[in-house]
């Protein structure tokens, strides 16, 4: 019997809202990705250039740690998987999330939230941390989205 997972970053709370509807309308378990240290206002201040957010995404190895880890994953098919856009492309804890998996086999759906930027080339970055993986186009929906909203998409993935 496939299982789906709605695994999801959310800094701001904004993508745990929507990644909340995308579980009811799916059916699928939540999973919510925890940084091992806690995000604050100062370290998402993109304007910051010293910000954490800012040398994380400027680094293309920087992988922060996460709190847990999803103990049945083998038992998932399909993973939605929500985050919020930054710099253009997924942050780097998704990155953490995904390489901490063999993910061959499965069906990745990527949803991002975002205050004014599109989905970029987030998935040119994404398929490289879960090689073997179906990685779905990606869509950018607004955190507060309907659930006919949420269904009308999970319908055309």
């Amino acid at each position: 019997m496939a299982k789906t997972l709605v695994a999801y970053f959310s800094a701001s709370g904004q993508t745990a809202r929507l990644a909340q509807t995308v579980a009811k309308v799916t059916g699928g378990d939540l999973f919510s990705i925890l940084p091992a240290q806690p995000y604050t206002a100062e370290d998402l201040d993109w304007r910051e250039q010293n910000s954490r957010s800012t040398l994380e995404m400027r680094n293309p190895d920087a992988r922060p740690s996460v709190v847990s880890r999803v103990q049945n994953m083998e038992e998932y098919d399909t993973i939605y998987l929500g985050f919020p856009v930054w710099w253009y492309t997924a942050p780097r804890i998704v990155q953490t999330f995904l390489e901490s998996y063999d993910l061959a086999g499965k069906t990745i759906v990527p949803f991002v939230t975002s205050g004014g930027s599109g989905y970029g080339k987030t998935n040119a970055l994404l398929e490289r941390s879960c090689p073997g993986a179906a990685l779905k186009k990606g869509t950018r929906l607004a955190s507060n989205a309907s659930e006919p909203d949420v269904r009308a998409w999970v319908a055309s993935v």
